[in-house]
């Protein structure tokens, strides 16, 4: 994970960031997977139909997408280790309070904070990175906090559904919201940016790659909207957009999938869709691994990662079109299970991506931005997923995630081609 040559201080360093956020990332999704186990609970008690079912799914990703465009910006200026805990406060209390859902326009504002909250988690990490591995060894950290996703996915059908058959979903809720606000004092208490000043000759090489580089500009709104004039951030908020379209329709309807469409029972489903999202995880961390190998062999920076993102969105839609179509379970499982892993790879590697493609001065503003775009997909998926089901089926809902998820390879591979310079 980490090369020799890393002096022992950052090591250290880098060692303690990674695991505060993994284990945030982790929460993070626990969260935002509590609404999709406990969806036909939910959707029982409430009196919900699939499209209401959709739209209280979703109604997190919105508020998450809006807030990625200024949230970037802050961490850039603020720094990470503040805006995280804030975030962390913030939307544990919004999970806490979705527990006390009885209504649903009560339960969509609830879902409306966590988003709020949640929104710094990513751009922060990002930042993290940035500023404890230099360039070229970026992302194998990268796929090891984004490995958290799936693994936070993973956990809860195992874990939240023995706590709400013994009590009710309302205390999956309570536990999830207690846990983030646990690691909201463990994380401010123990993370610290790195300050140039205390570094030694040889920690400031590492860190440098054995280039110095020029102290990066300080961010502005100005420099932060100069971002929007390159094709390379439009490239990356609409690949992203198809990865995360696709990867949500998976995130938001697969144990409902698995139940309504292939009528498994719910001990079987919870199995079932836990097995895909322990294969994403081992995929975020792969993929991690292999961009900085193939990086380093690269034209440059961007051509290798970009090259990643393409290869592994385009694997998501060739195994997504047998996964819709397949007669067997068992087959369907094992399809999606390949694209989980794969949408992992893809998303790993676009904010690795992230890293080498935005100046110094704006990397998690850009890094926001792509998931701004990542997230507005993630918004629209479980709705239109939610209402292509309940016309027709589950099958073209598949369908259509597939589609837009091969419009967003061919907008990494054709507008993400150059580093964005520091300033123009």
């Amino acid at each position: 994970m980490i090369d020799k040559e890393v002096p022992p201080r950052i090591r250290r360093s880098q060692t303690l960031a990674l695991v505060l956020l993994l284990v945030c990332g982790v929460i993070n999704y626990l969260d935002r997977a509590t609404l999709a186990v406990a969806n036909e609970y939910i959707r029982a008690d409430l009196g919900l139909s699939l499209g209401e079912m959709g739209l209280l799914l979703s109604a997190f990703s919105w508020s998450y997408a809006l807030c990625q465009l200024p949230v970037g910006g802050l961490v850039d200026k603020v720094g990470p280790r503040w805006l995280l805990a804030m975030g962390l406060v913030i939307w544990s209390l919004a999970q806490a309070a979705g527990g006390l859902a009885s209504t649903f326009g009560y339960f969509v504002m609830a879902r409306i904070v966590l988003g709020i909250g949640e929104a710094p988690h990513f751009p922060a990490a990002a930042r993290v990175v940035s500023n404890w591995f230099p360039p070229r060894s970026r992302g194998t950290p990268t796929g090891i906090f984004n490995s958290a996703s799936p693994l936070g996915v993973a956990l809860a059908p195992l874990l939240l559904p023995p706590l709400i058959a013994a009590t009710s979903w309302h205390w999956a809720f309570f536990a999830t919201g207690g846990l983030g606000l646990v690691a909201a004092i463990v994380w401010v208490t123990l993370y610290r940016d790195p300050v140039r000043e205390q570094l030694s000759v040889e920690e400031r090489a590492y860190l440098d790659a054995g280039e110095p580089e020029k102290p990066a500009a300080k961010t502005s709104f100005a420099a932060w909207c100069a971002l929007f004039k390159y094709r390379v951030t439009w490239g990356m908020m609409l690949g992203f957009f198809g990865s995360v379209y696709l990867n949500w329709v998976y995130l938001t309807w697969l144990p409902g999938y698995l139940r309504t469409e292939r009528h498994m029972d719910l001990a079987y489903a919870g199995l079932a869709a836990s097995v895909p999202f322990l294969c994403g995880f081992a995929g975020a961390l792969i993929a991690g691994w292999a961009s900085d190998r193939v990086t380093r062999y690269a034209v440059s920076p961007v051509s290798g990662r970009r090259k990643a993102v393409v290869w592994s969105t385009l694997g998501m839609v060739a195994f997504t079109i047998p996964a819709a179509l397949v007669e067997s379970n068992v087959m369907a499982v094992a399809c999606i299970s390949i694209v989980i892993f794969l949408a992992n790879a893809s998303s790993a590697c676009a904010w690795s991506l992230a890293t080498v493609a935005a100046p110094p001065s704006r990397i998690a503003s850009l890094g926001a931005i792509q998931n701004f775009g990542g997230f507005l997909g993630g918004a629209l998926a479980p709705v239109l997923t939610g209402y292509i089901a309940q016309t027709w089926s589950f099958v073209p809902a598949l369908l259509t995630g597939a589609g837009i998820a091969f419009v967003g390879a061919m907008s990494y591979q054709f507008l993400v081609t150059q580093p964005i310079p520091e300033q123009d």
